[in-house]
């Protein structure tokens, strides 16, 4: 636990930056996917708007208190997510949605999970399982795009979160510096 974290209970100046770090990433995110991303390579406009809350949320879910809590999550993000776009990919390039693939893609993920030793990115895995189908049962056409999109989502979403954390927790650690050294 880095000084950042210590002092961010007691100082309201380092809360205030990790405030305005925290609400900033997940704008930035959001916008990002938003304006950037989704006129690339549109889908649909509810596809896209969940994209982009899809990277926001993953953003969210990554900024910890420190660098290194965030990029644990970050890894539990990624493994989760990345289990997850290959069950999705596999059932929906072969299937169309149905409501019993939420059940049985859910069990499968956490099944391949606790395998591999990984228990704690079951969440993560699951929920993307559960987005990406029901995006596929809202817009079923061309549905197997739709675990590609949320895995491109999501490493966005990480990649801000990880950078806003950085950033911020090097603004708390110089604006802490100068009150040490009193």
């Amino acid at each position: 636990m880095g000084a950042a974290d210590v002092e961010l209970e007691h100082d309201t100046r380092a809360i205030a930056i990790y405030s305005v770090g925290f609400g900033l990433s997940g704008l930035f995110s959001y916008w990002f996917v938003e304006h950037v991303v989704n006129p690339i390579h549109p889908l649909s406009r509810t596809g896209d708007t969940i994209g982009a809350l899809w990277a926001a949320i993953s953003t969210i879910f990554v900024f910890r208190h420190g660098y290194d809590e965030s990029a644990s999550a970050a890894l539990s993000r990624m493994a989760g997510t990345t289990v997850s776009f290959g069950l999705c990919l596999v059932y929906l390039l072969l299937f169309p949605f149905h409501l019993w693939a939420i059940a049985v893609l859910i069990a499968i993920g956490a099944f391949v999970l606790a395998l591999a030793g990984r228990p704690q990115d079951t969440m993560p895995a699951n929920l993307t399982t559960l987005v990406v189908l029901v995006i596929s049962s809202i817009n079923p056409h061309n549905a197997w795009q739709q675990p590609i999109l949320r895995l491109l989502d999501t490493a966005i979403g990480v990649v801000i979160g990880l950078a806003a954390v950085w950033v911020s927790v090097r603004l708390i650690e110089r604006m802490l510096a100068p009150a040490a050294s009193e």
